[in-house]
């Protein structure tokens, strides 16, 4: 929750203080308000180009979405909670609409992983009932503040609707899954536990595949 106010307040100080920096001509200082979608999720932007050539903005992303993944041929059911804030610095090198930028995220993004047997089922190279296992259920967190690099289209700098392109990356690392937790009737067997610990490793051997996160992100706004 903090980490939101302060992403907040940063926001609310860069619009209180741009337009006192604004100027009237096209290619000097202007706002601007978008919404944007792509793999951080949807939310909203707001920036200030300070003239032709370099600008600062803040953005924040949100989007739940359901999947699977795969250990040892059991299918876990995973939920993608994307949540992340952050800020970049652009540079327009040719003083268009191309820009480089740089910058970082406060990541909140995790994934949620569960799996609830309706039979005989193998866990860690073992087999159990479905009973001896109930649900088994595990959450997988990146780092939580990460840099990340970018390449876009943003427009000219001047007043109006815009329509903005963005891909990068965001150097997360890779998910680290923690503990897997059980609500069977071996749950809290030694033994069950050691093959449970050979599940959550087998998936995190998948898991650390991933080491950077795409951005993919479009943009539709208004310039001040």
């Amino acid at each position: 929750m903090k980490t939101i106010w302060k992403v907040a307040a940063a926001a609310g100080a860069l619009l209180v203080a741009a337009p006192a920096l604004a100027q009237n001509a096209d290619g000097g200082t202007h706002i601007r308000a978008a919404v944007t979608a792509g793999t951080m999720g949807i939310g909203p932007e707001v920036g200030v180009r300070f003239n032709d050539h370099v600008g600062v903005r803040a953005a924040a992303g949100f989007l739940n979405t359901n999947g699977t993944a795969e250990a040892d041929g059991n299918s876990y059911d995973a939920k993608l909670h994307l949540q992340s804030y952050g800020a970049m610095v652009d540079v327009h090198p040719f003083g268009g609409a191309f820009r480089l930028s740089a910058g970082a995220r406060i990541n909140g993004n995790r994934v949620d992983v569960g799996l609830t047997p309706g039979d005989d089922v193998q866990i860690g190279e073992e087999d159990y009932t479905a009973e001896e296992v109930g649900r088994i259920s595990g959450r997988a967190t990146p780092k939580k503040f990460a840099p990340a690099l970018s390449l876009g289209w943003a427009g000219q700098n001047r007043r109006g609707f815009y329509f903005g392109a963005e891909l990068g990356a965001v150097f997360q690392g890779a998910f680290r899954l923690e503990q897997f937790r059980s609500t069977g009737t071996l749950r809290n067997d030694p033994a069950f536990q050691a093959a449970l610990e050979r599940e959550r490793v087998s998936l995190q051997e998948d898991v650390d595949k991933v080491k950077v996160w795409p951005i993919v992100q479009l943009a539709l706004g208004w310039r001040f």
